[in-house]
């Protein structure tokens, strides 16, 4: 269970970490409209005939890849209850319309993230499912790091990137009340590709970064002479 803000980084983790286990990954977005047979799957019609597809959980199942669940929070919690064999000591899952229980093999991983501040009372992981995970708190790349990879995802110059970050860094010091979201790792990353198109630092910040976060004229005036501290162009 990866926890942290939006654009920290879970999903490149997860991304990274198949990669270096050579393993294969099946991403499965989450929104409050899946259901348990979108997760397991289903029977479908296909010229004329009735027949089983698997849904994105057993494939991963069957083929001992990593299945992701990227906003697991987002789906309702009577979906994400058919993971719970899976997740726990019979790493198993049923397929109740086949009658076919499937064992998962060692290299099976389920791995789900969130962010912890959409949290509310009609949106939140059931205990029965948190119990069953161990979690991991992710958090914004401290200011070398980030500006590492800002520079290796958009290829400017070191300096310019050290600019983006202080001024995310700053822009995240803000009271959350006034600014409930921030600046991300990514939004970071899409200002940098912009500027190495050639688009200023300053017109760059506006876009990629500032007005993604609010839609407040008052607010945006503010942020933008933030902007003007700490890029001067």
């Amino acid at each position: 269970m990866l926890k942290g803000p939006t654009g920290c980084g879970k999903t490149r983790f997860v991304e990274h970490m198949a990669s270096r286990l050579g393993l294969p990954l099946i991403t499965v977005p989450c929104h409050e409209d899946i259901t348990a047979a979108d997760l397991v799957g289903r029977y479908l019609l296909q010229g004329g005939d009735t027949v089983w597809v698997d849904g994105p959980v057993t494939r991963a199942v069957r083929s001992g890849a990593i299945c992701y669940l990227d906003e697991v929070v987002e789906a309702r919690a009577d979906s994400t209850v058919v993971i719970h064999p899976l997740a726990d000591h019979r790493r198993e899952l049923n397929l109740e319309r086949l009658g076919e229980r499937l064992v998962a093999p060692d290299s099976f991983m389920l791995v789900v993230s969130y962010n912890p501040g959409y949290q509310s009372v009609l949106k939140d992981l059931k205990q029965s499912t948190r119990q069953r995970m161990i979690g991991i708190e992710f958090d914004y790349p401290a200011g070398a790091i980030e500006a590492s990879i800002v520079m290796t995802e958009s290829g400017i110059d070191e300096p310019r990137a050290r600019d983006l970050v202080k001024l995310a860094h700053a822009i995240r010091r803000l009271d959350k009340g006034t600014l409930p979201e921030v600046c991300s790792t990514r939004t970071l990353v899409s200002t940098a590709r912009m500027m190495s198109e050639g688009l200023s630092a300053r017109a760059a910040a506006r876009v990629a970064m500032l007005q993604p976060l609010c839609d407040d004229a008052e607010i945006l005036h503010g942020l933008c002479e933030v902007v003007h501290t700490y890029l001067s162009e």
